[in-house]
């Protein structure tokens, strides 16, 4: 049996009737807003076990840091993952190469939601490229010998069981 609150009915009632412009406006004022990401987990195809993953040293330069950056406006998660994974690596890969990871989405609490993708490539024929600016070094590095990370980058990979916080689990204060 669904119980209705003749209140809350009402209230529905009156918010269909009104036209979508304005009901998309009600929507955006009540709803949190977040900042969306494309993040991509990219493993060693070749790598013993632990394995190895893609690790980017970008400015200020204090950790390392996954390939990852915002989406544009429009964008597909797994497009935008994509594109990011290819500006800042070099390594260019069609959307439908990357796999949603799980969670495929990750929500920060400070306002930013990350989208995560993975792949899995062959280092040793895969040529990294980076641009010296945004990007100073990509590297591959085994699981059990991670470098120094980011704090954001450590957090996230928490939740896939990687990293120096991954027997914590993920802090859910980012």
């Amino acid at each position: 049996m669904t119980r209705r609150s003749p209140t809350r009915a009402l209230g529905y009632k009156v918010f269909y009737r009104l036209p979508l412009g304005v009901r998309r406006r009600l929507v955006r004022m009540a709803v949190p807003k977040y900042i969306v990401g494309a993040v991509t987990l990219v493993r060693d195809a070749e790598a013993a076990e632990p394995g190895r993953l893609l690790l980017l040293r970008q400015p200020p330069g204090r950790g390392w840091t996954l390939p990852a950056g915002l989406l544009q406006r429009g964008e597909s998660p797994v497009v935008g993952a994509a594109r990011e994974l290819h500006e800042e690596s070099g390594i260019d890969l069609p959307p439908e190469r990357l796999r949603p990871a799980v969670p495929n989405a990750v929500v920060h609490l400070k306002g930013w939601v990350d989208m995560v993708f993975e792949v899995s490539v062959p280092a040793s024929t895969t040529e990294l490229v980076v641009d010296g600016a945004e990007v100073y070094e990509a590297a591959w590095h085994r699981l059990d010998e991670l470098p120094r990370l980011s704090t954001a980058t450590a957090r996230l990979l928490a939740h896939y069981g990687i990293g120096p916080l991954a027997d914590t689990g993920p802090d859910r204060s980012t």
